[in-house]
């Protein structure tokens, strides 16, 4: 059988261990799809799972990676056929099945999404588990009355994967956007992205949650959670809507009823995980159309080989993440 490399995370007692090993077709897990890999990306989960503690991987050694892009090689689905482009995200994939850090995956093909026409695989992984998140979540605002001429749109840590494509995806949909971030230095990367104004971190919470602020946007995009998402809850429009998708803050709200009872306000919750089939192509087409960033490049922060990834990893935990890594096979 024909050998290849992967990425394998192992754990032995007190010993850990990330490093690239040669597999075989065998040594992969069940599914109906095998693809030849040809790009991957990296994510908050993925730098999770690199480290011994980070309460991803339940069963070692394991192939990371919750992100693939690459062609089919075989299929007992008919749906899929040797020689397709595809996009496999979420689901299980790098969390209890091997994942995308390896030059070949077999995926259950209800996993698997056809690559839409107007993207290119390395552009399907610039925007990952990422871009999808965001898309998910303008998706959602919109769903729920958000138009460009109700006001400004506020981005949480903004300089993020979720972040930075919700900036620029409401940017080239027409919107307003009100950027925040913890980086002085990155307004440059977010006025190019298109944000129209660049916020700090004290300017959406500055330590003191109160009941209800002055209202300021018409909705906002946060992956960020905790006591900063009750401050901009309490800073929302009549009937504007937060779409939440992150915990980097923490996992505690502390908010009170005051935002939903006395200002119709709306909390959506966002889970890009195992979102429905319909939704997500849906949303995947919208990202090969109208909500295609133009500045797509913009947001690499990095492209890597899999022999660099285990240096990339801990970038996300460490936060000094801005824009996308992406891994090329």
């Amino acid at each position: 059988m024909k050998s290849f490399d992967a990425l394998v995370v192992n754990k032995q007692d007190n010993q850990f261990s990330v490093g690239v090993q040669q597999f075989s077709l065998q040594d992969l897990p069940e599914g109906e799809v095998l693809i030849r890999v040809q790009y991957s990306g990296v994510n908050y989960k993925d730098s999770l799972a690199s480290i011994p503690n980070g309460n991803i991987v339940n069963t070692y050694p394991f192939v990371p990676g919750i992100d693939l892009a690459g062609v089919v090689v075989s299929s007992e689905d008919p749906r899929f056929q040797e020689g397709d482009e595809v996009i496999a995200t979420s689901y299980e994939i790098g969390v209890s099945h091997f994942g995308g850090y390896s030059e070949y995956a077999r995926i259950p093909a209800q996993w698997i999404v056809p690559l839409p026409k107007g993207l290119t695989l390395k552009e399907a992984m610039i925007i990952g588990t990422a871009g999808f998140t965001a898309a998910l979540s303008v998706q959602r605002l919109e769903e729920n009355n958000l138009t460009p001429d109700k006001g400004a749109v506020l981005v949480t840590g903004a300089t993020g994967g979720v972040g930075s494509f919700a900036v620029s995806i409401l940017s080239t949909l027409g919107y307003q956007v009100e950027a925040s971030t913890g980086k002085e230095a990155e307004q440059e990367y977010l006025k190019k992205l298109g944000a129209t104004t660049v916020l700090s971190r004290e300017d959406v919470y500055d330590g003191k949650v109160r009941a209800l602020g002055k209202q300021k946007w018409a909705a906002a995009v946060d992956p960020v959670g905790g006591e900063p998402l009750a401050s901009v809850l309490s800073q929302i429009q009549y009937g504007g809507s937060v779409a939440v998708s992150g915990l980097t803050a923490g996992t505690k709200l502390p908010t009170t009823v005051f935002p939903f009872i006395l200002r119709g306000v709306n909390l959506l919750g966002i889970d890009s995980v195992y979102c429905p089939m319909e939704t997500r192509l849906k949303t995947w087409n919208r990202l090969a159309t109208d909500f295609k960033p133009a500045n797509l490049e913009e947001l690499i922060q990095q492209e890597v080989t899999l022999q660099q990834l285990p240096d990339a990893l801990p970038t996300l935990l460490k936060g000094d993440a801005r824009g996308r890594i992406i891994v090329k096979l």
